[in-house]
């Protein structure tokens, strides 16, 4: 895969809850995807500067193509659980190493909301992986 230098960012309204947008900054650096989260309210000050949240690397496991192997480089009770998972799906989906940053804030959601704004979050990636020239 050609690497990419120039990030791609996204921004989209978490499901069902309209006011609440989820930001995307995303590299695809050829041999790996390094992804960062963060969420924002509708009219809420762009100058505020989100926390660090967490930091995890995942990669695929090469003995089995169901499992991922991953360590949080930095960790926040907030971010963590989302991050480590939405590593692992990057990690078996794309078959390569996967740096995820993730300072989200779910305040207010259901968890199945939250699995939802996963899985949107997934679609957008994968489908820019795949985009990428081989």
């Amino acid at each position: 895969m050609e690497p990419s230098f120039t990030p791609k960012e996204l921004s989209f309204p978490v499901p069902r809850h309209p006011h609440l947008n989820l930001h995307l900054h995303l590299s695809l650096l050829g041999n790996c995807s390094m992804v960062h989260l963060t969420t924002s309210t509708v009219g809420e000050a762009h100058n505020s500067t989100p926390p660090l949240g967490s930091f995890v690397y995942a990669m695929p496991d090469r003995l089995n193509d169901r499992n991922a192997i991953s360590t949080a480089l930095t960790t926040s009770n907030e971010s963590i659980d989302y991050a480590t998972r939405l590593a692992k799906i990057l990690a078996r989906r794309t078959k390569s190493p996967a740096y995820v940053g993730c300072s989200m804030n779910f305040a207010g959601i259901t968890a199945e909301e939250e699995i939802e704004g996963l899985s949107l979050v997934v679609d957008h990636i994968i489908h820019q992986w795949e985009k990428q020239p081989r």
